[in-house]
Parts: C-alpha cells; structure tokens; sequence
C-alpha cells in the first residue's frame, strides 16, 4: 500500500504485476479492493495501477475546486508520473470513470496505448438543469449533515454489504475503514452533483479533441438479463460512436469487474499494449 500527493491530497495508490502500464479506475463510491479479481488476472501480463480518487477508498478528502472532467484526466497523469510511468498506459474505466478515461485519451493521446470502457455511463443529450453552484453546495450541506449525525460509521458498511454483492468480498476491516469514513460519503456526493457537468464537458470534448487514429478502443457492456436489452443498445451506440470493438460480459451487473472478471481481463489484455 503507497500514497502519493497530489494537489495536496494523498492519493491511495497500488501497483501490482510487470510489463506494460494499465490503470483500473473504478465508478463513483467503489474502492481499490474492487478490481482485486481483475488485478489478479492481468499482473502476470501487465504492470497494473489502481487508485482511489479524493473521497473515495483510502484517499483523502475531496477538496476545492469541484472535480472536472479535465481535472479527472490530468490527475491520471499525474498518478502515472508520481509512479515513474510515463510512457503510454492502457486505460480502463468503469461506470463514471469512463468519462474520466475517455478523456484521458483524447487530451493525453501520446500517453494512452489503449482504452477500454467496462459498462461506461453514457449520456447521449447530457445537459445540466440546476446550476453547479447550487449542486456542489447542496452536496457539501447534506454531507456535513450526515457525517455529523454519524450516518457513515453507523450504516456504511452496511449499506455497501447489501449493495454490492457477488465476487469475492473484501475484509470486513477493509470495509469499515472505507465506508464508515465520512470522507466517502462526502466525496460519493460531490460526484454524484457534478456528473451532468461530466457529461457536458466530455461531449465538447469529443467535438474539439478527436481520439488518436488508430488507438484500440473496447467497449465492455454488462448483461443481466432480457431486461437489460436498453442499455445494451446504447452501449452498442457508444461502441459505434467511438470505432471501438463492442463486447458484452454475460451474465453480470454492473460491477462487471467483480461479476465478470475474465471478461474483463480478456478484453483488457486483447488490447495491443
């Protein structure tokens, strides 16, 4: 376990295995542990690097200013420089952190060797109906609220047992030290108010910033069930969007890096480090 600084924050930080550089980053409210499967299936192939952002896993607090889809893709490259890897990287991102990834790509195409999307968020008309202003603010109030009525260390580990389910469960020690901080709940908020701004940003990026020709780019999609049969054709539409080889990790939820671990690494490994 290591921590590296950045912009003031200690960065939670592991790094596990040898050859070429990939970096995991998870969706909003997970945790380092989470990838722990995949971890294990790419470390004999890859160098891997997973990290909590600020509020989230073992991270310090989320600070001023609220995050921004280019402050996300500039902190990549700053946790990949602080580790000495600054040659091209494989990113894969899940959920929110897809945008983060996505980004990455397009802004630091020289550092990005490969993309892989695992269940991305897609917003196809993203669009911000309350000021930021006014969602960062409320966001910071009812987490205040919260941590000081001790809702985290009273439920937090509790929720996030009945939440995540399936794959293999991180220690109850591990569990507690995450979600029964008020740092997660905290940080879990201000991701949550700022996600329509992400999605804003990341559409003007693809305007302004076209992807690397060339760069591999995967789109992973989760499949639970005949019902999922929506979300499976926007991934698809993202896929296409993106010139990216479209798969679907079957059966699994959306935490497909515990539900499909091999999928996962298939695909992350099928890209040409």
């Amino acid at each position: 376990m290591s921590f590296v600084r950045i912009g003031g924050v200690p960065h939670h930080v592991e790094v596990t295995g040898s050859g070429p550089v990939c970096l995991l980053s998870a969706g909003l409210g997970l945790a380092w542990f989470d990838w722990d499967a995949v971890v294990e299936l790419l470390a004999p192939r890859r160098t891997v690097v997973c990290f909590d952002r600020p509020g989230a896993g073992l991270s310090g607090h989320a600070r001023m200013p609220p995050p921004t889809l280019a402050g996300e893709a500039e902190r990549i490259a700053r946790i990949l420089d602080a580790l000495g890897f600054p040659g091209p990287a494989t990113v894969v991102g899940h959920s929110l952190a897809g945008f983060h990834c996505e980004a990455f790509a397009r802004l630091y195409p020289a550092r990005t060797s490969g993309l892989v999307l695992a269940d991305s968020s897609v917003e196809e008309r993203p669009r911000a109906r309350v000021s930021r202003g006014a969602r960062v603010r409320a966001a910071r109030v009812c987490g205040a609220v919260l941590s000081g009525a001790g809702v985290p260390r009273a439920v937090g580990p509790l929720f996030r047992r009945v939440a995540v389910r399936g794959g293999v469960a991180p220690s109850a020690d591990a569990v507690r030290r995450v979600y029964g901080a008020s740092r997660v709940l905290r940080g879990s908020l201000l991701e949550y108010a700022t996600y329509g701004d992400m999605a804003v940003e990341l559409a003007e990026l693809r305007r302004e910033f076209p992807l690397p020709g060339g760069l591999p780019v995967t789109v992973l999609a989760a499949h639970s069930g005949g019902g999922a049969r929506g979300w499976l054709t926007r991934q698809r539409a993202l896929a296409a969007s993106l010139d990216a080889t479209f798969r679907v990790a079957e059966p699994s939820g959306h935490l497909l890096m515990r539900d499909a671990a091999e999928g996962l690494a298939e695909a992350v490994l099928a890209t040409p480090p």
